[in-house]
């Protein structure tokens, strides 16, 4: 007889590894890491006789994916395959180097640690060092100066930190610009720049390394530019009766840990310090045999680029990388019920570590709910058969998972929208405020010659910009090993044909086999079919499961020239879609280390590999923009500019069956 003692074994560590994951509060692989393990993270590295961390030195504390491998492993069957090895990765500044640690949080030991060597490029921007040289300028007699010489209250003043970016010149410190503004009468300070001032300050001396007062124009007025209900005109003032939600028979999810389940979804949802909202592990049960099919392992919103049009000298370096250079944890907003979210939804908190390794709460940044709104997912009604009136119809009820992140004057609203007919819906929502630039113009007609912005009042210019968001998609559908075809619809004249028809359009597929065939710019080439699919299984009828992405208007393409500095640096936004194998390593498409890079480490130069993309484990990444033009209407707040797109069954669901009595997809034959 065999011995049983492996197995025993075996159990004995499931069973540690059970106790383990409650009292760390983490049943699943994918979790965020717990405020706890921030504390321990900020404890092992601060007892460490290598490093000797920057006052405010912690740049970036986030989970260190496990290998992927082993995590759809331990879904296959949780039970029975344990957890993979808990690790945290963190970037740190400190002795004036940037450091990248690997923690062990199984061992509360530091696993790997090495020294950021590259060219160029600098951590995240953090909150607390971003505050303390703000409170540089008001202790700076040149600035007192230039405040009293425009005839403004100091107590009226506020200052914010800009991203230099990076123009060709050699830097060996970290820098930000400061650009101020008035309040006074009003809390929309940005619509009250003060124009002509320059200041640059080294962000770890902590000092003021460069000043210039160019030029003085009049702040705009006051008047007029505030956005605070109680003071708003319409539209923004009035309005119609409340609408409220309700569900009589409860909320149709629920939650086990941080996976959510509704209807025939599931999916785990994560928070990270630098891209916020993370959906992972997102696949469909598949009828009454329950099986889940996978469709997304990983996804989120990878990077946000925002360059703006003006290259005068106060603002032509006003190209931001959102994500990259300040972060979307830090700035997501606690979600207000019955106004950023409906009266049904549920909340989660999200957690990040602060400049000095501390972990921060963010209460609510991320809520959940079924989204009912009068909207049609399938009717028919049918007229043809003899004295017979028949209509069918189905409600669209989704689900929706979103966040909120502040980014300056602007406020982006995320959502994913998930629906019972497979498809995932991605959109990104704008709002908030322009950034305006000063100006002694008060008409339009007064304008020959600039060609930056809008004149949205008096004084007021909304400058030119762009919003790419670039999302990360780790598709696997029912599976990793996928292909990206292309299908494309063209147009075929009808020779020979024994009827009077000239023409018709059929589909050409052709199947990405490298990196190069799979970059693909918006409104490129023939009208199109963007397809994902699995070609090692089949439907009952032979075609290959898959997803498509259905493009929206949002579509936006570059229009900087590539040898322009912002560009290099964002040089995928040249093209709309890119498919590369996935590496662990790649989750970011503007880089690790984005603040002041010279673009020597993104997307684009990845995909300069030109690896082999067929029928393997494939990442999309996929831009939607805007070009922004503002407009009076604009102003002094900004309605909500949504853009987006869709992932959308493509075969991917089983022929239904012809039984009458059955009303289940069937199974694969």
């Amino acid at each position: 007889m065999a011995s049983c003692a492996p197995l025993v074994v075996h159990l004995l560590l499931l069973v540690l590894c059970y106790i383990y994951c409650i009292c760390s509060g983490h049943l699943h692989p994918l979790d965020a890491l717990s405020p706890s393990e921030i504390s321990t993270i900020q404890s092992i590295i601060k007892s460490s006789s290598h490093l000797s961390p920057n006052p405010f030195g912690f740049h970036y504390v986030g989970l260190d994916e496990p290998d992927k491998h082993a995590v759809l492993t331990w879904q296959s069957d949780p039970s029975f395959h344990p957890l993979p090895p808990r690790r945290a990765f963190v970037i740190l500044r400190a002795n004036g180097q940037t450091h990248e640690l690997k923690i062990d949080l199984d061992n509360n030991s530091i696993a790997s640690h090495r020294q950021h060597s590259a060219k160029s490029g600098y951590p995240m921007l953090n909150v607390e060092e971003q505050v303390a040289v703000l409170a540089l300028p008001f202790k700076y007699a040149p600035f007192l100066e230039s405040v009293n010489k425009r005839g403004l209250a100091l107590r009226d003043v506020v200052c914010g930190t800009f991203a230099i970016g990076w123009f060709g010149e050699k830097q060996d410190k970290r820098l930000v610009k400061m650009q101020c503004f008035v309040t006074g009468e009003t809390v929309n300070l940005y619509m009250r720049p003060i124009e002509g001032i320059t200041i640059v300050a080294d962000m770890e001396a902590v000092e003021i390394v460069e000043y210039e007062d160019r030029v003085v124009i009049p702040v705009p007025a006051a008047a007029g530019t505030e956005y605070r209900a109680s003071r708003q005109l319409p539209p923004y003032g009035p309005r119609g009766k409340p609408v409220v939600v309700t569900q009589p028979e409860e909320k149709g999810f629920n939650f086990e840990g941080n996976v959510v389940r509704w209807a025939n979804w599931n999916f785990h949802v994560g928070f990270d310090s630098r891209v916020g909202l993370v959906i992972s592990l997102a696949g469909v049960n598949n009828g009454k045999d329950d099986i889940h099919r996978s469709v997304l392992y990983r996804g989120y919103l990878s990077e946000l680029f925002v360059p703006y049009m003006d290259p005068s000298e106060e603002w032509y370096f006003k190209t931001y990388f959102d994500i990259g250079e300040y972060g979307f944890g830090p700035y997501s907003s606690s979600l207000k019920a019955g106004i950023d979210c409906p009266h049904n939804a549920e909340y989660m908190d999200g957690y990040y570590a602060n400049g000095a390794g501390s972990p921060v709460l963010l209460r609510n940044v991320i809520c959940i709910f079924e989204r009912y709104a009068g909207d049609i997912s399938w009717r028919h009604t049918e007229i043809a058969i003899p004295g017979r009136i028949i209509t069918e119809s189905r409600e669209e009820v989704s689900l929706v998972v979103r966040t909120v992140a502040n980014s300056g004057n602007y406020d982006y609203v995320f959502d994913w929208e998930f629906k019972t007919s497979g498809s995932i819906k991605l959109s990104a929502g704008l709002t908030g405020t322009l950034e305006v630039r000063a100006t002694d113009y008060t008409n339009a007609q007064q304008m020959i010659g600039d060609q930056h912005g809008t004149l949205v009042a008096p004084n007021t210019i909304g400058v030119f910009h762009d919003h790419f968001a670039t999302y990360h998609l780790d598709l696997d559908v029912d599976g990793p090993e996928n292909s990206f075809v292309k299908a494309n619809l063209r147009t075929v004249r009808a020779e020979g044909c024994t009827t009077p028809r000239k023409s018709y359009w059929t589909v050409v597929s052709e199947t990405a086999k490298t990196e190069a065939d799979a970059r693909i710019a918006h409104n490129e080439g023939p009208p199109s079919e963007l397809l994902f699919v699995n070609p090692g299984v089949k439907t009952r009828l032979g075609n290959a499961v898959g997803y498509r992405l259905i493009r929206s208007g949002a579509a936006a393409t570059a229009l900087m020239s590539e040898e322009d500095y912002p560009q290099k640096r964002a040089d995928y936004t040249k093209k709309g879609l890119w498919v590369t194998p996935y590496h662990k390593s790649e989750k970011w498409p503007s880089g690790v280390y984005v603040d002041m890079s010279h673009g020597e480490d993104n997307l684009a130069v990845w995909s300069m590999r030109n690896r082999s993309i067929e029928n393997t484990d494939i990442v999309v990444w996929y831009t939607i923009g805007v070009h922004h033009v503002p407009s009076q209407e604009d102003f002094p707040l900004m309605p909500m500019l949504n853009m987006g797109f869709e992932l959308r069954p493509y075969n991917f669901f089983r022929a239904q069956s012809r039984d009458r009595d059955s009303t289940v997809w069937q199974t694969l034959g």
